[in-house]
């Protein structure tokens, strides 16, 4: 193709485009509303992704140790807890610093723990075990309870699986926004170019009588069309 050909192609397609005011405008309107609906959308999904991610993080499950474990058992146990896959961090927590959590939690009641302490402790010693995958929480649960020296364990499974719920429906109804707004966007420039070709439907006549190649009259109609997306 020569350069000559080619630059009046792009011309005549660009040209097309501002001479098509109103349909034009239309378009690009009906375009612009639609991003900026997409736009506002995709910025709440992706804070409520940022903040159910931060619960998700913060989400942990206590594993309480058998009191009769020694430091060595209880040593071997959080080894074997950090090797499995998917645990992210383990935390020790002894029976003196769950007796204090205890008494900050309760604040101006905490006078009724004030008969605990050393050997009548009621609280156990725990990990307090993250994941980097809530949606394998039961998994790694099965996997803990195989071990020596586990008294019991707490999860919050209920709350964990509400969680990823959340999370994953916000994700798809996300992609499906997504989808939608394309194809919208698609049909509009489609419908556009379709009005544009019945308007000049009797010069695409006279060029095809004169000789005119489909890709010579198809070429303009495809630069109008990018320059929507432009």
């Amino acid at each position: 193709m020569k350069y000559s050909i080619f630059g009046y192609l792009i011309g005549e397609g660009f040209r097309n485009f501002f001479k098509n005011k109103k349909s034009t405008a239309a378009s690009i309107i009906i375009m612009c509303a639609t991003m900026f609906i997409f736009g506002i959308f995709f910025l709440i999904g992706e804070n409520v992704n940022y903040i159910i991610g931060q619960v998700q993080s913060e989400q942990a499950m206590q594993v309480f140790i058998n009191p009769e474990a020694t430091p060595e058992q209880q040593t071997e146990l959080e080894q074997k807890i950090k090797s499995i896959q998917y645990v992210n961090t383990v935390e020790y927590v002894s029976q003196e610093q769950a007796l204090n959590e205890m008494r900050e939690w309760l604040g101006d009641s905490a006078s009724v723990l004030d008969s605990y302490s050393g050997d009548q402790n009621p609280f156990k010693a725990s990990f307090v075990v993250t994941l980097t995958d809530l949606t394998k929480n039961e998994e790694v649960q099965r996997q803990i309870n195989t071990f020596e020296n586990v008294a019991s364990i707490e999860a919050g499974n209920k709350t964990v699986n509400t969680l990823v719920n959340i999370a994953n429906g916000i994700r798809t109804a996300t992609g499906v926004i997504l989808v939608l707004l394309i194809l919208i966007s698609i049909f509009i420039i489609a419908n556009t170019i379709k009005l544009t070709v019945h308007a000049r439907r009797k010069e695409i006549s006279i060029m095809k009588y004169v000789g005119a190649t489909n890709g010579f009259i198809r070429w303009p109609f495809m630069v109008e069309g990018e320059s929507y997306l432009l």
